[in-house]
Parts: C-alpha cells; structure tokens; sequence
C-alpha cells in the first residue's frame, strides 16, 4: 500500500484570512509513515502558554484544535502515529515544528542553514519544539540538480524518492520538498509563497505580511521566480505551497495512490 495523504494541521486566523490553513503531507508505504511538516502538536494544544506563548499566539492568530493535529489525523485514517519514522521539514517556524514532539522516535530532516538559523538566537523559532531532543539528520549543500534546482536527496526509511529544494528567503534556510511518486513529481514549495496569487500579484496583501516575516526578503523573491518559472516551464509537474487552501482543497477531493 502506497498512499499519499494530505492533511491540514493548522488553523490560523488573520484579519485579511479567517482561516488559514497548515497544508501537511502524510506519506504512507505499507506500515512505513513519514511526515512533511508537522502543524501544530498536542502540547501545544495542551500547554499553550508553555509552548507557544500568549504573544505569538495572540500575534499569528493560531486557533488551537486537538483534531487538526497530525497525531489524531493519523488515528483517524486508521493508521498508527508510532509508525511515524521520518519527519521532513520545510522549515523550523512554530507552526512546522510543533508536532514533532508527538513522535519522539522519529528522525528530523532539514536543511543544515536552517539547523543553524535554529540555534542563532534567532526570536521566530521556539527551540522548545527540539527540546525531546530527537535525532536530526541536516542536509549539506549538494552539487546534485532537480529541473535546474540545488537537489538535496533525503536518506529516510521509505523507498520514495524525496529531496530537499532550497529555496532561501522566508527563512535563511528554507526548502522546498520534491517527491517522486508514481513515475511523476511533486514539488511542495511550503512557505516560499503563502498564497499562490502572490505568483501573479506583487502587490497581495498576503505578499506584503510575508515579506515582513521574511527573513530575507530580497531571497524570498527570488524564489518566488524561480518558482514561477518553474510552473510555466513545467506545468506537467503539480506545484503547492503550505497555507493556500484552494490548493489544499485539489487534494482533499481525492487522495493520491
């Protein structure tokens, strides 16, 4: 059994947007599980104040939901959350981060320039979300290239072919993640736009807040056009980003096997 599950793990509420989405995938083979990005976990649900904090709470709009977590999400496909063993992150932001806790044994993959921002002092993370200490595998600059991207093949314990995609901006080590699944890609782009529209409109609302929250916003951009010509060059190859629920929507009317 090989499935592809795309569940949204996040609700977020802002006054241009009542209810953003956290766009996860879920990739199952056989009684192997692996997860790209996490939402948010049940301690953050449990102990929100300890976790997250009254002012990042208060400043993203997170709406705090037991069922939108993945660890219940996975229950309710009728699957086993202990199966999890690999978690492939976009990015260490809060809302990518916080499940991670709820499998404690299984191995985080990320970007070594992210790994590092992590640990710069940088305010956006919360190194609370690492505090299980699991075991994190960081992936190194590669000559390896994807259509004209930097490829960084991840090593996990599923078959599926996956690699990390930088794309620097919204964070200082931000990737997408692509996946080879039936004999065609994948390319999830996490938050390198927040909304698709932000590809045609410079001047959306939503790329104005993610601008702001960029952490180098001059990178954001340029992967902003690597993406978009990337779309036009290859419109054989689906492309969706983290909080776009119309994208989301796509996927949730049928799953991919």
């Amino acid at each position: 059994m090989k499935k592809i599950h795309h569940i949204n793990c996040v609700k977020i509420t802002i006054p241009m947007n009542d209810d953003v989405i956290g766009h996860c995938l879920l990739i199952q083979e056989d009684d192997k599980l692996l997860l790209i990005d996490t939402g948010l976990g049940i301690q953050d649900v449990e102990y929100p104040n300890e976790r997250l904090g009254t002012e990042l709470i208060e400043a993203v709009g997170f709406q705090l939901n037991m069922e939108l977590t993945a660890f219940r999400q996975i229950e309710k496909l009728g699957l086993n959350p202990a199966q999890v063993k690999d978690c492939v992150l976009s990015h260490l932001d809060p809302d990518h981060t916080g499940g991670l806790a709820d499998f404690p044994e299984a191995r985080v993959h990320v970007s070594s320039e992210e790994l590092i921002n992590f640990y710069s002092e940088n305010p956006r993370y919360l190194e609370k979300h690492l505090a299980h200490k699991p075991l994190i595998t960081e992936y190194l600059v590669s000559d390896q290239e994807w259509f004209g991207f930097e490829a960084r093949k991840i090593r996990t314990s599923l078959q599926t072919e996956i690699l990390l995609i930088p794309l620097f901006g919204h964070t200082l080590g931000h990737c997408g993640i692509a996946i080879q699944w039936e004999g065609k890609w994948i390319l999830y782009v996490g938050d390198a736009y927040y909304l698709r529209a932000e590809l045609e409109d410079s001047q959306h609302p939503a790329g104005e807040l993610a601008a702001a929250r960029a952490d180098d916003n001059t990178k954001r951009l340029e992967s902003m056009e690597k993406i978009k010509k990337f779309i036009n060059d290859h419109p054989e190859i689906e492309v969706f980003g983290y909080h776009d629920r119309e994208e989301f929507l796509r996927y949730t009317a049928y799953q991919l096997t």
